[in-house]
């Protein structure tokens, strides 16, 4: 079980962010055996398809180098011009060879951990060249391993090597007796075949080292309790913080909401734990807004913001516990409050008219109706 630095087990699966953090930093699994596996087999696989080719085009460059005239010799232009014609029918052997090689180079890392760029891997790190630190890589678990598995490599391919070349054994004997462009041409073949087969001898060093480097690979981002803790606190916010966040939220909403308690046209009270503010639009074609709620203390600064601005306060507890509960701020009041709000409203205006000397005293505000699943009792 992986431990951190702290002393605590690592046993918590790695999140998204550490994920994504360790791939921004290059950390992926890589396996060097799958690598050199991939270059080994996919150059013997080019030397025995485009070896005779080659063959063919080396024979050509030895016979326009050593087969020349006396002119030729005599001329010191010529020189230039023959080592260009080599270059170019070396070339054309070579290059699908050499394609080949650069594709595996480039398949190779990337089968196991996927395609990376990272500007943070390639930056220096002065802490590399510490000798202590070098003197601790180099007596490290992880060197120690490394150097088991070059000694495993040497030992298979060497007994790989062996048989090979015992197989071989009358082939290359045989290249003694073959003229000379046909001995090449053989030969090419046998040392292609050769290579191909001690290439797969590195398939097992490679089957147990690629799962290792993902065992390896995960082991390192595994995560403690705390440090997952601590990273959803990052990024969640602490607990603290939030609630001031919280708190500051309902402040400036509260705010919002007294400066809209003067445009109400009335609020209804329970008298003492509720009171809400409502306001009619004739001209939006709408229902009636809440413009403020609250409960207790909240309920008494309405009541405070309403008698400071004239704005006409009714005592009607049921409809306020029911606007209180069923309507949120900017919101219409629902369909099952219209008539009792209605009824409300008339009454504010027969007051209006009565205050301004255009009507007579109203008397006291009846009971409004309020539909039993809006209903909401102390």
């Amino acid at each position: 079980m992986a431990e951190s630095e702290s002393g605590q087990d690592k046993t918590e699966e790695p999140t998204e962010k550490r994920r994504r953090e360790a791939r921004e930093k290059g950390q992926l699994p890589r396996s060097k055996e799958l690598n050199t596996l991939a270059v080994l087999i996919a150059g013997s696989a080019a030397l025995l398809n485009y070896g005779a080719g080659l063959a063919v085009d080396l024979i050509r460059v030895m016979r326009g180098s050593f087969d020349l005239s006396r002119e030729t010799l005599m001329n010191s232009d010529s020189m230039l011009q023959l080592v260009g014609a080599a270059v170019r029918t070396a070339g054309e052997g070579l290059w699908p060879i050499l394609l080949i090689l650069l594709l595996a180079s480039i398949i190779g890392p990337i089968a196991l951990g996927g395609w990376l760029f990272s500007a943070e891997a390639l930056a220096p790190k002065f802490s590399r060249l510490n000798p202590l630190e070098g003197v601790k890589r180099m007596f490290s678990s992880k060197s120690l391993l490394e150097l088991f598995k070059a000694l495993v490599k040497f030992l298979v391919v060497l007994v790989v090597a062996l048989l090979v070349l015992q197989s071989d054994r009358q082939a290359l004997l045989a290249l003694i007796h073959e003229p000379l462009e046909t001995a090449i041409l053989h030969s090419v073949q046998v040392i292609g075949w050769s290579a191909f087969w001690m290439a797969c001898s590195l398939l097992l060093i490679a089957a147990v080292d690629v799962p290792y480097q993902l065992w390896d690979n995960r082991q390192k981002l595994l995560m403690t309790k705390q440090e997952v803790r601590d990273e959803y606190k990052d990024s969640e916010g602490k607990p603290e913080v939030k609630a001031k966040v919280r708190r500051l939220q309902r402040e400036m909403a509260q705010r919002r909401m007294m400066q809209a308690v003067p445009d109400a046209d009335v609020v209804i009270t329970n008298p003492t734990h509720f009171a809400v503010a409502l306001k009619y639009d004739p001209q939006s074609g709408g229902a009636p807004k809440l413009l403020a709620k609250g409960n207790d203390f909240l309920a008494l600064k309405i009541r405070e913001v309403a008698q400071e601005n004239k704005i006409t306060v009714l005592e009607s507890p049921a409809l306020a516990r029911a606007v209180y509960y069923s309507t949120e701020l900017d919101q219409e009041i629902p369909a099952g409050l219209y008539l009792a709000v209605a009824q409300v409203l008339a009454y504010v205006y027969q007051l209006k008219q009565y205050r301004a000397g255009k009507g007579k005293r109203p008397g006291p505000m009846p009971d409004v109706p309020i539909p039993p699943d809006l209903r909401r009792d102390e």
